[in-house]
């Protein structure tokens, strides 16, 4: 990828529905290269889809956030499956470097999200954690 393929994929994440038109003359290319650019980024991988995000999406979890988790130990597995059946708990995502898994959490309260935060907290083998709350979404998907 060059840095004009970077600045239209910039252009997308920040409208998705941009006609061919608003994004030539936003990159000052012809709407054919941006065609041409979008359909070669989509058979390389590059752009894997485009997503819509509705209100419905947002007010099913008005409380969002993201919370870093570190295991200690060798329980990770056993913490995953426990994760996985809070209804809470958006998704699990196992990582490297300093947390070992980050999970997104969507609840209607701040009262609720506390909530999951201190049964999270309370697992065996949970060492240490971070939460940061969501503010707002760009894109999501």
């Amino acid at each position: 990828m060059d840095e004009t393929d970077h600045k239209l994929i910039a252009a997308l994440r920040h409208d998705a529905r941009a006609s061919l038109s608003d994004l030539a003359a936003r990159l000052n290319m012809s709407r054919t290269t941006v065609r041409a650019r979008i359909a070669r980024l989509q058979e390389r991988g590059e752009i894997v889809g485009f997503s819509v995000i509705t209100r419905a999406d947002v007010a099913q979890d008005p409380v969002r956030g993201l919370m870093m988790i570190e295991i200690e130990g060798r329980g990770a597995e056993r913490i995953k499956r426990q994760l996985s059946a809070m209804s809470e708990l958006r998704a699990v995502h196992s990582t490297n470097g300093r947390w070992d898994l980050i999970v997104e959490i969507g609840t209607p309260t701040l009262v609720d999200f506390d909530a999951v935060l201190s049964r999270i907290r309370r697992l065996e083998g949970v060492n240490a954690s971070e939460t940061s709350l969501l503010l707002s979404t760009q894109k999501s998907g």
